[in-house]
């Protein structure tokens, strides 16, 4: 009977599956939600629902690359990458580029807080940001020395030049290279296009002038506390999402959901 017993466990098949590696903001607060639950979420592709098998806590360290803007503007934002900086945990590691129409790469991957902040502080501004351009290099090339999962910051002005990269193509880049994008800027003027980056790659937005009104934390730490801890969620099927792909939350509130495909 045992043996027959396993007999038949071998021969049932493995249910198919599809993992996502989730964000959930509430965005009025740019706080991670942490207790978002399996029966809360609503996962649809293409108007086709996608059922949800489980749901569990994924936080760990996160390498991290800070985009920085390097526009006429970008000194507006370069205060917050001395904050973001001092967030860093051991094992993380942070890379600093800049950006303008392409991406500089201007302290590689370290630890060192002190290598870093040297670096911010040799940044030269006047430049016409290009940011899908920018993107698209930084991913392309710029986590060659990553461990741990990745996490791009773009800290950014808001303003977006002539890029000749489109949205879906960097979209695309950040799937394949497992990179969530995180947008921080100041003017809403390309928040669309910061949204839409943030919820096809597992990242989310943040708008400082929206968290300063928020004194309660400061928002470099508000913003780790995100990246540190996503969920990972598992869904039935394995067809591949597309960029039609809507993740919900059934909750009060204004929650904002996002997910990266992982392999």
């Amino acid at each position: 009977m045992f043996r027959l017993l396993i007999l038949l466990c071998t021969l049932v098949p493995a249910v198919a599956q599809t993992r996502l590696l989730v964000s959930a903001v509430d965005a009025r607060t740019s706080r991670p939600i942490k207790n978002l639950q399996a029966s809360e979420v609503i996962v649809t592709d293409d108007k086709t629902n996608r059922p949800v098998m489980e749901l569990k806590p994924a936080s760990g360290p996160a390498d991290v690359m800070l985009l920085l803007d390097t526009g006429l503007a970008g000194p507006m934002v370069q205060p917050l990458a001395y904050d973001l900086i001092d967030q860093l945990n051991d094992p993380e590691q942070m890379a600093l580029v800049g950006y303008a129409d392409s991406a500089e790469l201007i302290e590689d991957f370290t630890s060192s807080k002190e290598r870093l902040k040297q670096a911010v502080a040799k940044v030269r501004y006047g430049n016409q940001p290009q940011v899908l351009d920018a993107l698209a290099a930084a991913i392309g090339d710029g986590f060659e020395r990553s461990t741990y999962r990745r996490a791009l910051l773009l800290l950014t002005a808001g303003y977006e030049g002539r890029s000749a990269t489109a949205e879906r193509a960097v979209v695309k880049l950040a799937r394949k290279g497992g990179v969530s994008i995180f947008p921080i800027y100041v003017t809403g003027v390309m928040r669309g296009l910061f949204e839409e980056l943030a919820r096809q790659t597992g990242g989310a937005t943040f708008n400082l002038k929206e968290m300063a009104r928020d004194a309660t934390g400061q928002p470099a730490a508000r913003i780790f506390d995100v990246v540190r801890n996503p969920y990972m969620i598992t869904l039935r099927g394995t067809a591949e999402l597309s960029e039609r792909m809507k993740i919900q939350a059934r909750r009060p509130g204004k929650p904002f959901l996002s997910a990266l495909p992982v392999e």
